[in-house]
């Protein structure tokens, strides 16, 4: 859809605050009932036939010694009151040092970065605090489901931009097209969720370029930022030309095997974050004191940590690749974050069904494994796109990758 397509948000102003952010986000029905995200249906459909969940993104073993014991000594030591709005000192200086010692970027820990209630928390004060009605934000698709609950809530409208299967790489022509007059801000999730593309210079290059020139506000979501299975992550507020309107998220969740912590941040230039902290005091006014010192103690932990993360998590990665192709499916292999999508035609023949939307029930009933069908994650424009595409995630134990792969190829 080009920008010049509709001169109004997408969903009408009249509806209520909530019904425009269930929409946005797709837990409304075609008749119009309230239904979860698919993660959760998934999550509850493996609960339900005893399935190995694949399908929502979480680690099943534990974060680094370090990092929990960091935490279990705050708890203990007294650090169980409320934390500055922005953040304990400690995480904000962390953070800068981490942004410093990976990309070189330069911050001022205390106005140019905002700690945050997880990575979600980060991205809706980010948009909250810049989007009005009437605004329209772009971003590639298909996406995490947030991004279009937030934007619709605020009154503005989703621009998407598909990754074309199967190498999920965008038309930079196509980008291009999806800006116009309404644009204010832009999302960009590299490495991105749910193909585990990782966007390359041109593309960087180029998000920067549109965005200077419509004057936009560039969220980047990241974080999945040290799981980058070829290279180092280069992030966009890395390049000179962007910083000044980037605002760059991460959390703790997903390099540090804590997504129950719900610990992030935002960070960029001060005359940005200004505003997201202002919006952030009153969503959840401060994220877990004892979490934060557990979150600093990590993001400090020596190159080997890092090194180590990113050898397991390719090897992971490897075996549910294979696990798939060994089934019958077509894998993508991802380039970044926990996530492999593939084409999951060959098993929709086997099973006699048409999509993998109509798919995942019958692979969690019959092989015992659960997937996300990407068609759920995509608009209705671009969704016949990915209908035979399904994403598994790798964040889980050799012995469970294993075993689901025997179990698909079963």
């Amino acid at each position: 859809m080009d920008a010049t397509d509709a001169a109004v948000p997408s969903t009408s102003l009249s509806a209520p605050p909530w019904e425009r952010m269930a929409r946005g986000g797709g837990l409304l029905t075609g008749t119009g009932e309230l239904s979860g995200t698919v993660f959760e249906e998934m999550s509850r459909l493996a609960a339900r036939t005893g399935a190995i969940n694949l399908g929502q993104g979480f680690p099943d073993v534990d974060g680094p010694r370090e990092m929990l014991d960091a935490a279990a000594a705050a708890l203990h030591g007294g650090g169980n009151q409320y934390s500055p709005v922005a953040g304990l000192p400690q995480l904000q200086e962390a953070v800068a040092a981490h942004q410093h010692r990976f990309y070189g970027i330069d911050l001022d820990p205390g106005t140019g970065v905002v700690v945050t209630v997880g990575a979600s928390e980060g991205l809706a004060a980010s948009l909250l605090a810049f989007l009005q009605p009437g605004d329209e934000v772009v971003t590639f698709e298909p996406h995490y489901d947030l991004y279009g609950a937030v934007v619709e809530f605020a009154g503005a409208r989703l621009v998407t931009v598909p990754l074309e299967p199967p190498c999920f790489s965008p038309d930079l022509d196509r980008l291009a097209a999806a800006f116009g007059p309404r644009t204010r801000m832009v999302i960009l999730n590299d490495p991105h969720n749910p193909t585990g593309t990782v966007f390359d210079d041109a593309v960087l290059a180029r998000v920067a370029a549109l965005a200077a020139e419509h004057d936009c506000v560039v969220v980047t979501d990241e974080v999945y930022e040290h799981l980058r299975h070829t290279g180092r992550h280069r992030p966009l507020a890395a390049l000179p030309e962007a910083f000044d309107r980037t605002l760059t998220v991460s959390s703790v969740g997903k390099s540090f095997s804590a997504t129950g912590w719900r610990v992030g941040w935002v960070s960029g230039p001060a005359h940005l974050m200004g505003p997201v902290r202002a919006t952030k005091a009153y969503l959840t006014h401060s994220a877990a004191t004892p979490l934060q010192l557990g979150a600093a103690t990590a993001l400090g932990l020596p190159d080997a940590f890092y090194e180590r993360l990113t050898e397991d998590f390719r090897h992971r990665r490897d075996v549910l690749v294979r696990g798939l192709a060994a089934a019958g499916a077509e894998p993508f292999e991802p380039r970044g974050t926990f996530f492999v999508v593939a084409d999951v035609r060959g098993l929709c023949d086997r099973y006699g069904v048409e999509d993998a939307e109509h798919l995942a029930p019958v692979l969690a009933e019959r092989a015992g494994v659960v997937g996300v069908p990407v068609p759920a994650l995509a608009s209705a424009e671009h969704r016949a796109l990915y209908a035979s595409w399904m994403r598994f995630s790798f964040g889980k134990r050799l012995d469970v990758l294993e075993q689901a792969g025997q179990r698909l190829a079963g």
